[in-house]
């Protein structure tokens, strides 16, 4: 590595530098209320920002450590729920910090104590929402991620959370019902607590708690249409989304609790909270459909542009249900707990306290969501009781009680890691009783993580071995996989690969010969192509290196394989691919993003044999994105039965599957179908909740194939040392990887600027369109938002005349939550902004341009650029934002130039330890115990016999 400045480098003291403080362009702007906000890293970005066009900007989390920031656009808490999000007091429950708090000496937001404990620590929070800057994001909460955009309507439980407050405690206190109801939380909270002290089984706990009733609604209460939440409440509709139900025997968690039809009583169910009963204000006939909602949000001092996705969270009966429940404004993108609470006291008045069921069960739900957004898929009991008090909620074990009898929260027991063995679910049968731990988490994560864990085990338990032959013995030499279908020690990574049982796998009776003609690929119709292991066999032998050899030969005989390796490696699934098309299969590779089809479109034409014929289809048409082949814009389409109509698919970039798009394509996939999950296991996890690659793999649910191809050159150096926690200097002959030292975050600006425009265009004729910078976060003196100001003053200076963006901008376009679309504005008209991506024409609305869903990219995030290469890529790291890294985040980073890599370095030594010391920002999740209590399964008959 070199530190030498690159030639032509202009000393940061002899120009001003663009960015700093004094220099770049402005962030605040009108927020939705129309009052203008001062910045701050957890500042939402408003109306005349450059990134932005309206409402508030919703964050996931934070990315930058000295000032997180907690307003990002949709999808974009792909960029901090890895850096630095907040976990929903996972981690705050240890060390005794609310989660996301702000600060020393900035507003909390916690109420402090009596009648005004609700009411926000400091005068800017204590105003109702949109009083001091018209936006639902707070201004002065620096370090509190708000909910993501894309949350704006959240699917199952989510929404449900926050109407669901009032239905274990619907009656009044002294009531039948709502007697019965406390006596069954109090049981139910002192089960949870005897299983975490380990003095009752896990198992008692799921067989022996009682399921309560619910409680009816007070005979005093006046009848109202208020909208049916139940526990998987859609948030368009005022009736109650018909789900599939699981029992605990289905899904190793509860059964959700039975209730009447139509779910959870609706908010008018939520009578005060203990003591006298002051006189409530008169309630606020609403008016019908988004008119009522904005009549509503008026009352009680909320921003009135909320009104659209209020009505969209709550559905169409949504002013009524806000007007008896104010809390539900929760479940809105962009607002607080703080904020709901002024919103609460201007419309309910002294009715209003910390201790109201309704605010306990909206907080509830919220800081689940907020914990998804941190990427956990549960939470631990204890650090959602923590997470609760610390929000002054009276009495966290009723809260967590009350919802988990609603149903609003499942209930699951987790095997707890034992030293130096593997993680095992626990199971009745155990003759001695295995610590567990109880985690809490929302339906639709649960369904998500439990949908991928039953159709892992499906593609694996059907999947067709192909026969060997009847004379050959050269597969048995080269050690072939087995007749029963389970893939021997030597096609493995490690020889510890583990796979179902092998009854359940079914051998042909005859070997069918090799298909003569490759698939087109929009032939939907079925196949029957199933090459002999002997053809299999002379692919592999085929094959352009070992690896690839070993691949194929493990998808041959796996109906599930894990893929492993760097950058070099995606020419093993491209091997694989073009093999089994020439065997007639329907094969397809899909990518993360564009950039990453491109390159596996260019890696499949270097495998295509050279023998094809004329009119075979071109080999790069094999190669598609992920949500292209959902949407069935890209691939093969779908089959009579909805099936995606194709015989062995390659998902690359695997570790940026989230639980939900994996669970929306395992379940695509028809039984017997191949499947290879291929990835760098070295970089960031999703941008969702979950952690799906690293889960399998620890799993070791199914054959592993680990390449053996490195990554050549300084920067693959480099990087395959990050990989093993070495931060080491590397040879760069021809400036390959450059160091750049700066003292502090306005000279880490000016030097980037320099290095984009002038010094890497220059030395390494690479255009400034073409280099990509990373950082840690969008907030802070050297985050995304100082650097894209600084950069399009120098690059592509103008008004911003279309919402913040001019013709010749480079942006960064969210079309779904963790999708990030590189791309440059041409134009705006009525319809939207238009952008060139990748060759495409996308036209964005006006509407998802005010929300956040375009924002400048001349500089990203690492989870942003995640799957996405550039010719040049310049790594900014100033000093105040070390606490966002991590080994994993830095191993993304440097791993996105292709070229030549610049490392603005103010870290310092801080680099050094996160490479060696912090591998990665763990996550909560389920998945690998239920892959593994698969495998248990599918081993006890075996066991029986």
């Amino acid at each position: 590595m070199s530190t030498d400045r690159l030639a032509g480098e202009t000393p940061s003291g002899q120009e001003a530098a663009p960015g700093t403080a004094e220099a770049r362009t402005p962030d605040d702007a009108a927020g939705p209320g129309g009052a203008a906000a001062p910045e701050s890293a957890a500042a939402p970005e408003s109306a005349a920002a450059p990134e932005s066009a309206a409402a508030p900007e919703s964050a996931a989390a934070p990315e930058s450590a000295a000032a997180p920031e907690g307003a990002a656009a949709p999808g974009e808490e792909a960029t901090g729920r890895e850096e630095g999000a907040e976990a929903a007091g996972a981690e705050a429950a240890a060390s005794g910090e609310e989660p996301g708090a702000e600060a020393s000496g900035e507003a909390t937001g916690t109420p402090s104590s009596g009648a005004q404990s609700a009411a926000p620590a400091s005068g800017a929070e204590a105003a109702p929402p949109g009083a001091a800057n018209g936006s639902p994001a707070s201004g002065p909460e620096t370090g509190t991620p708000s909910a993501g955009a894309e949350s704006a309507a959240p699917a199952s439980g989510a929404a449900a959370a926050p109407g669901a407050a009032a239905a274990a405690g619907g009656a009044a206190k002294g009531t039948p019902a709502s007697g019965s109801a406390k006596a069954t939380a109090d049981a139910l909270a002192a089960a949870v607590r005897a299983v975490e002290s380990g003095e009752r089984s896990a198992a008692s706990f799921f067989n022996d708690a009682p399921r309560p009733a619910r409680p009816a609604a007070p005979a005093t209460q006046p009848a109202k249409a208020t909208p049916q939440r139940g526990p998987q409440a859609g948030p368009t509709g005022p009736g109650p989304e018909v789900t599939r139900q699981r029992t605990a025997q289905q899904t190793g968690g509860p059964a959700r609790p039975d209730g009447p039809e139509g779910g959870a009583t609706g908010p008018a169910a939520a009578p005060a909270t203990t003591g006298p009963a002051p006189a409530p204000r008169p309630a606020v006939r609403a008016l019908p459909g988004v008119e009522g909602v904005r009549q509503v949000l008026a009352a009680g001092g909320a921003p009135e542009t909320l009104a659209e996705q209020t009505a969209e969270v709550l559905g169409e009966r949504a002013a009524e249900a806000l007007g008896e429940d104010p809390w539900l404004l929760l479940g809105v993108p962009g607002v607080r707990p703080e904020q709901a609470d002024g919103f609460a006291r201007a419309l309910l008045g002294p009715a209003c306290g910390p201790g109201d069921e309704r605010r306990a069960q909206a907080l509830v739900g919220w800081l689940l969501e907020q914990a998804a957004l941190a990427g956990h898929s549960a939470l631990e009991a204890a650090a959602l009781r923590a997470a609760l008090a610390q929000r002054s909620v009276p009495d966290p074990d009723d809260a967590l009680q009350a919802a988990i009898a609603d149903g609003a929260v499942l209930v699951f027991q987790d095997a707890i890691d034992e030293p130096g063995g593997r993680a095992r679910p626990a199971t009745e049968d155990d003759e001695e009783e295995q610590p567990v731990r109880v985690l809490l988490g929302l339906d639709r994560f649960a369904m998500a993580e439990e949908s991928v864990a039953d159709g892992l085990a499906r593609l694996l338990n059907t999947f067709e071995a192909v026969a060997e032959p009847t004379q050959d013995t050269s597969s048995a030499e080269a050690g072939e996989a087995t007749a029963g279908g389970e893939a021997t020690a030597e096609t493995t990574a490690d020889g510890e690969a583990q796979v179902t049982d092998g009854d359940t796998a079914r051998e042909s009776s005859a070997a069918t010969a090799p298909a003569a003609d490759a698939p087109t690929d929009d032939d939907t119709t079925p196949h029957s192509a199933r090459p002999s292991a002997a053809a299999w066999e002379a692919v592999a032998a085929a094959a352009p290196s070992p690896s690839a050899a070993e691949l194929i030969r493990a998808a041959a005989h796996s109906g599930l394989v894990a893929h492993t390796g760097a950058e070099a490696a995606r020419a093993e699934p491209a091997a694989l691919i073009a093999a089994a098309r020439s065997l007639g299969l329907r094969a397809f590779g899909a990518a993360h993003t564009e950039n990453g089809r491109r390159r596996l479109a260019a890696h499949l034409t270097d495998s295509a044999p050279e023998t094809t014929a004329t009119d075979s289809p071109d080999p790069a048409t094999a190669a598609v994105t992920v949500s292209g082949l959902l949407s069935g814009r890209e691939g093969p389409g779908r089959d009579a039965d909805g099936a995606l109509a194709l015989d062995l698919l390659v998902v690359l970039d695997a570790p940026q599957l989230d639980l939900e798009t994996a669970a929306l394509l395992v379940e695509s996939l028809t039984d017997g179908t191949r499947l290879v999950l291929s990835g760098d296991p070295g970089v960031l996890w999703s941008a969702g909740p979950g952690r799906l690659f690293a889960d399998l793999l620890a799993a070791r649910f199914c054959p592993q194939v680990a390449s053996r191809t490195p990554d050549f050159g300084p920067i693959g150096e480099l990087v395959s040392g990050i990989g093993i926690g070495e931060l080491s200097q590397v040879e760069a002959p021809g400036k390959e990887v450059v160091i750049v030292p700066v003292r502090d975050a306005g000279e880490a600006v000016h030097r980037t600027v320099q290095l984009v425009a002038d010094s890497v265009p220059r030395a390494f004729g690479v255009p400034a369109d073409h280099t990509q910078v990373i950082t840690v976060g969008h907030g802070g003196a050297a985050g995304t938002r100082a650097l894209n100001a600084a950069l399009k003053e120098r690059l592509n200076p103008g008004p911003g005349r279309f919402g913040g963006f001019d013709p010749g901008d480079r942006v960064a376009y969210t079309p779904a939550p963790g999708r990030t679309v590189p791309g440059t504005v041409t134009g705006a008209d009525a319809s939207g902004l238009h952008l060139d991506c990748d060759g495409s024409a996308v036209v964005v609305p006006r509407e998802q341009v005010g929300t956040g869903a375009v924002r400048h990219g001349w500089a990203l995030t690492a989870h942003q650029a995640a799957g996405t290469r550039w010719p040049a890529a310049v790594v900014v790291l100033p000093g105040d934002a070390t606490g966002g890294l991590t080994r994993a985040w830095v191993y993304t980073a440097f791993s996105r130039g292709e070229q030549h890599l610049s490392v603005v370095q103010g870290a310092d030594q801080a680099l050094a330890r996160a490479v060696a010391e912090v591998p990665v920002k763990e996550r909560t999740t389920r998945l690998r115990s239920l892959l593994q209590q698969s495998v248990q399964s599918g081993e006890e008959p075996t066991a029986a016999d």
